[in-house]
């Protein structure tokens, strides 16, 4: 017997809440809620005593797994190592279907993301490519820590998938 009913949520700690939720609006996901959290339930599941967040949930356009992103009142946030490379133990990534892959990365560039490489393309199935998060921000990119990451964007059998990777 499963002990699991449903994937509900992947939850990120970001640095700056705001320009996270907006990334993440502008690609077409819809806040749910937003609200403060804090006192023995929080103090208890982070284990960090004192703790305060904030947290917007996030739902996709098809109802299905919600995104939360928490930024911590206090502590202040712990940075991650915003080089970390794919094979450095952690969130490796959290995608998203896309209408079309192009256009994703076009808008991304856009916004002051750029592309690390180049789109590549792995058997005729998987289009993807990794992208840094803009110069000078302390939050491109949402991410298991307060740190940006890199994004990970691929096409596999016509289906765009736009993920965040460590």
């Amino acid at each position: 017997m499963s002990h699991v009913r449903r994937f509900d949520h992947v939850g990120l700690t970001v640095a700056d809440l705001d320009v996270v939720t907006a990334f993440f609006v502008a690609l077409g996901l819809e806040v749910e809620g937003r609200t403060f959290v804090e006192g023995e339930f929080l103090d208890t599941v982070c284990g960090i005593p004192d703790s305060r967040t904030e947290i917007v949930m996030l739902k996709p356009p098809d109802d299905g797994t919600r995104l939360e992103l928490s930024s911590f009142v206090r502590p202040d946030s712990v940075p991650g190592s915003p080089a970390a490379m794919a094979n450095e133990l952690g969130l490796r990534n959290v995608a998203f279907e896309v209408n079309d892959l192009q256009a994703a990365v076009d808008w991304a560039a856009t916004e002051g993301y750029g592309l690390v490489g180049g789109i590549g393309e792995y058997e005729g199935a998987w289009r993807m490519a990794y992208v840094r998060g803009r110069k000078g921000s302390s939050s491109r990119w949402p991410s298991a820590s307060a740190e940006p990451r890199n994004a990970r964007i691929c096409r596999s059998a016509g289906i765009a998938v736009l993920g965040l990777s460590r």
